[in-house]
């Protein structure tokens, strides 16, 4: 496939009032969003999904079930996959370094009505279909 590849994550928690979510503010775009970055050369997408979360977060997390995948047009007209996966935090504290000036952990409806993108949205409309049962 010729384009951008890219993956990234929605770490996920139990809070005192259910699944939590996790999004961040790129200040470089003035956008909420979930941590994600293009895949380095040889890198699988389940790789880079779990670096780019580390590196914009600083929390180690494992895959959970994959979430669907977006594409759209990257801001140089380059058409732009990204694949997504429900994350578990195994470790690590939020630590934000370049890429992201904020991070939140809020319930799945508050996230919807702060991220920037109708297809982050999307993605997480199928976070809670894929939590595991209790």
């Amino acid at each position: 496939m010729s384009g951008v590849r890219a993956a990234g994550g929605v770490p996920v928690r139990q809070g005192d009032r259910g699944i939590e979510v996790l999004i961040v503010h790129r200040p470089r775009y003035d956008d909420w969003t979930f941590p994600k970055g293009k895949r380095e050369p040889g890198e699988t997408d389940e790789e880079c999904a779990l670096r780019e979360v580390r590196e914009e977060t600083g929390l180690v997390c494992a895959l959970g079930s994959e979430l669907p995948s977006t594409s759209y047009s990257d801001g140089l007209g380059r058409a732009k996959v990204v694949r997504y996966w429900r994350l578990e935090v195994v470790s690590g504290g939020l630590v934000l370094e370049d890429e992201a000036d904020e991070a939140r952990w809020l319930a799945p409806a508050e996230a919807a009505g702060l991220l920037t993108y109708e297809r982050d949205r999307a993605v997480l409309a199928k976070v809670s279909d894929s939590m595991p049962d209790t």
